[in-house]
């Protein structure tokens, strides 16, 4: 591998990834989790100098005045390094996902037809700020044997150089293919179009970060792309909904850092709400430090409240502590508003009527409904046998949960019984 921890461009770079690519799928899956633990133990070691290199990179981001939510995504705390050392451990400890045998939809005639989990291949992940997403990617990668390429943002240079030298050594070490993972610094003048268009040998890519990145990943990418979605999400608090359900599933959901993946930005009232319910509500919120917003009706009628939410505001993301709330006259409204605004991965509803939840759920053009739940994102979860790495919005790949198998595609066998 390259011994500073950069690959030579991005044409190099994918043609040594698919070489890799091919070696290893064919390693055992005991060989890659013995890799993920030692990418594990070597950010252990390199804790200091993960933690130093990203000191630096806040300091050179404060001086290049960049926005204030991407100076929070940066910020690697040891917490949030020593979670990621968590994740990679548990990763290496799950099932091995790959060749893993499935039943076919369909049997053909004097044939036995069965589906095996295969790797992709390639897999390019497009990210700004979040320096240990590499770590975790990775980890992800390596387990389902595809090879990874990480093109990070210049805020977070530094940092990503040092994690990714610990990674590559690390794989090194445990003898898997050079070239599963390398990274394109754009110091080096690797644009984001210049990676997302070597589609003969990437077969997937991962825009991570703001709206914006991720849609310029899309226009620009001529590789599959696996679109991630954050913030944005909708609650409906029903005519018989708990304002202490709300409150928790409004605080549970924004708890969730660095990145507020299902945060609940955007609340629909119905009409018969109580006010005195709504102003419970707001100074709760209030005294949580949180900014509130509302429609014209609701800012009229509570002016010291409420700010007035901008039209275009409803299909916007905040990503930061800012809810807004608009009255609905039904169920029905809820559901037409949310459809046409909300980002369509994680959307909640608060009610004691089991009519309404099913048409809900059964309503809502979403990736995930929850009825009576918080949609807090969590990576790592303490009662689920899986990770992951984040939520998808689109429809037609995987939707939902960005879970190892997200990583993988099926291969069919079709196996003859000797007759023709």
């Amino acid at each position: 591998m390259e011994t500073d921890g950069f690959a030579p461009n991005p044409t190099d770079a994918v043609t040594r990834a698919y070489r890799a690519s091919l070696v290893l799928a064919t390693t055992t899956g005991v060989d890659r989790s013995r890799g993920i633990q030692a990418m594990a133990k070597a950010l252990s070691q390199s804790f200091d100098d993960i933690l130093e290199a990203n000191t630096l990179d806040l300091e050179a981001s404060r001086e290049m005045a960049v926005p204030e939510i991407i100076w929070e995504w940066l910020k690697l705390t040891p917490e949030r390094l020593q979670t990621t050392i968590q994740i990679l451990q548990r990763i290496g400890e799950l099932s091995d996902p790959i060749r893993r045998v499935m039943n076919a939809s369909y049997q053909l005639d004097h044939s036995q037809t069965y589906c095996h989990l295969m790797p992709l291949g390639v897999i390019a992940l497009i990210y700004e700020a979040f320096p240990e997403l590499s770590a975790i990617t990775a980890g992800f990668c390596i387990k389902t044997g595809n090879c990874l390429i990480l093109r990070g943002g210049s805020e977070a240079s530094q940092s990503n150089q040092v994690i990714s030298q610990a990674l590559q050594a690390a794989l090194d070490e445990a003898g898997l293919p050079e070239g599963c993972l390398q990274l394109l610094p754009p110091e080096q003048g690797a644009s984001i179009r210049d990676l997302v268009t070597q589609d003969r040998y990437i077969n997937l890519v991962i825009p991570y970060g703001r709206p914006t990145l991720v849609q310029q990943v899309l226009e620009q990418s001529t590789a599959p792309v696996l679109r991630s979605a954050m913030g944005n999400c909708y609650l409906y608090w029903s005519a018989t909904g708990s304002l202490d359900m709300v409150r928790w599933v409004i605080l549970d959901s924004q708890a969730s850092e660095p990145d507020p993946v299902n945060a609940i930005e955007k609340i629909l009232i119905n009409r018969h709400q109580k006010p005195s319910s709504l102003v419970i509500l707001w100074n709760s919120l209030k005294e949580k430090g949180f900014k509130l917003k509302g429609d014209d009706e609701l800012v009229a009628e509570f002016p010291e409240q409420l700010t007035l939410a901008a039209e275009y505001e409803w299909n916007q993301p905040y990503l930061n502590k800012t809810i807004a709330f608009k009255v609905v006259d039904s169920i029905e409204s809820a559901i037409n508003w949310l459809n046409q605004y909300s980002s369509g991965h994680a959307d909640c509803i608060v009610t004691e009527s089991y009519q309404e939840s099913r048409q809900f759920a059964l309503g809502v053009d979403s990736a995930s409904v929850y009825i009576n739940s918080s949609p807090r994102f969590s990576r790592n979860p303490k009662r689920a046998d899986a990770v992951f790495l984040g939520m998808s919005n689109q429809k037609g790949y995987r939707r939902g949960m960005i879970s190892l198998e997200a990583l993988t595609t099926l291969k069919q066998v079709i196996q003859g019984n000797g007759k023709y």
